[in-house]
């Protein structure tokens, strides 16, 4: 299956796009995509466990993700 994967920010400039296509075996995790990312070429400046989105809602790595998902990578954000 394909999944989606938005990307914002240092995530968006590490890995040179907005928006990246994996495909994975189904049925896979948030971790399995995180896992994937990660073998992408600037998937080594992703933190430990980046904080991720499922149809707009923060989800847990064991969450099952469909190709229908929308799956987003949030960064790190400062303010002040």
């Amino acid at each position: 299956m394909t999944v989606s994967v938005l990307l914002f920010a240092s995530y968006a400039d590490a890995f040179g796009a907005r928006r990246l296509p994996l495909s994975l075996s189904a049925p896979c995790a948030v971790a399995d995509v995180v896992h994937a990312l990660r073998s992408l070429p600037g998937g080594d400046r992703l933190p430990a466990k980046p904080l991720v989105a499922v149809n707009h809602a923060f989800a847990d790595y064991d969450l099952i993700v469909h190709p229908t998902d929308e799956v987003a990578l949030i960064p790190p954000v400062a303010g002040g």
